[in-house]
């Protein structure tokens, strides 16, 4: 067996379920191919076994592991990052995707200094937005309970007079007169429902005690249009904002940078990519909605924009605003302060600081 001490191993790792798909580089060599069991254990013994006393690179896409994997590996003095998949590069026209072809792309691409490993939260940070986005699943799956529930009524021949489901709403749906099986079936729904109504409630009860203990809330809670859900959702996936150095960093997380295609002397610019934290986005856009109500200068920024490229657009360019001013007050620890519109103040607006 070749001795690597002191050498520099670059690790690629194609991670599923049950296997790991592992390819070895050095000096842009492969020097070992192989497929092991999924156990973060079996792979530091895999390490130490054939490569002894080496240096260890190694990175695997993010995904449906998690962290634990990463985390592992650097207490065992593994060098490792967690890659976004979307940001490894593909050929043209390659049509063969493979796991082994995967592990060795992650490896070449790591060797050569072309991968970029993505922010890993605290497991604290990562606890906290389990909450947060279980919420936003259940929102999700009460939703499709009030289609369905909407649905059954329709199917039933009943003309629905009300916009928004409560407690007197269900009341009179369950005294409704009707055969005993579509009855059967109507308060199975309304069950789900309420199940659905409960879990939200719990979720909220949880965020809250989150939202008394972190200190970042009040500044997240003093933007305009950001209420107590969206703050904790800030909260919980944005953190203090330290991982992002510059604005473009943190547009192109939440998925508001918008597309381009230029050549020679034609610019064109599009849709925004959608890439990043599509829940972020939507939260951002709700959140500025009800910002251009109550700040001037975005309100300023959503009728010019909007005069020319249409609401839609607009908010988006409102929302990139928004969540910039977010990262200047959490970073200096500074509550917002609003702006004065570009109406009454020629000088150019302010962001606060």
């Amino acid at each position: 067996m070749k001795d690597y001490t002191g050498k520099t191993i670059f690790l690629g790792m194609d991670v599923h379920k049950d296997s790991y798909s592992v390819t070895a580089v050095y000096d842009r060599q492969i020097v070992k191919k192989d497929r092991l069991p999924a156990d973060p254990s079996n792979l530091i013994r895999y390490c130490q076994r054939f490569f002894p006393n080496a240096e260890i690179y190694s990175a695997y896409e993010a995904g449906f592991c998690g962290f634990n994997l990463h985390r592992f590996l650097l207490k065992n003095n593994i060098k490792n990052i967690v890659v976004d998949a979307a940001s490894i590069e593909v050929q043209a026209n390659n049509k063969v995707k493979t796991d082994k072809r995967d592990s060795l792309k992650i490896a070449a691409h790591l060797s050569d200094g072309r991968l970029k490993g993505i922010y890993v939260p605290s497991i604290d940070q990562e606890a906290q937005r389990s909450v947060s986005r279980l919420r936003a699943t259940v929102v999700n799956e009460k939703t499709r309970c009030t289609n369905r529930l909407k649905g059954f009524l329709y199917y039933l021949g009943f003309k629905l007079d009300f916009n928004r489901m409560c407690p007197k709403v269900i009341k009179n749906l369950r005294n409704m007169d009707i055969e005993p099986a579509n009855k059967f079936t109507l308060n199975s729904l309304l069950d789900d429902w309420e199940y659905y109504a409960n879990k939200i409630a719990a979720c909220d009860q949880e965020l809250q005690k989150q939202a008394e203990e972190d200190s970042l809330t009040e500044y997240y809670r003093s933007v305009p249009g950001v209420g107590p859900t969206i703050a904790r959702v800030l909260s919980n996936e944005l953190g203090d904002m330290s991982q992002f150095s510059n604005e473009r960093l943190i547009f192109s997380y939440c998925g508001l940078t918008p597309s381009e295609y230029s050549s020679g002397e034609t610019t064109r610019k599009g849709h925004i990519t959608r890439q990043g934290k599509p829940h972020l986005r939507m939260y951002l856009t709700q959140a500025a909605w009800r910002a251009i109500r109550k700040d001037p200068s975005l309100n300023d920024i959503f009728e010019r924009i909007g005069g020319r490229a249409g609401g839609k657009r607009a908010i988006i360019a409102v929302a990139r605003r928004l969540i910039g001013r977010i990262r200047s007050c959490v970073k200096n620890k500074q509550y917002y302060v609003l702006a004065t519109s570009q109406r009454n103040n020629k000088s150019k607006d302010c962001d606060p600081v």
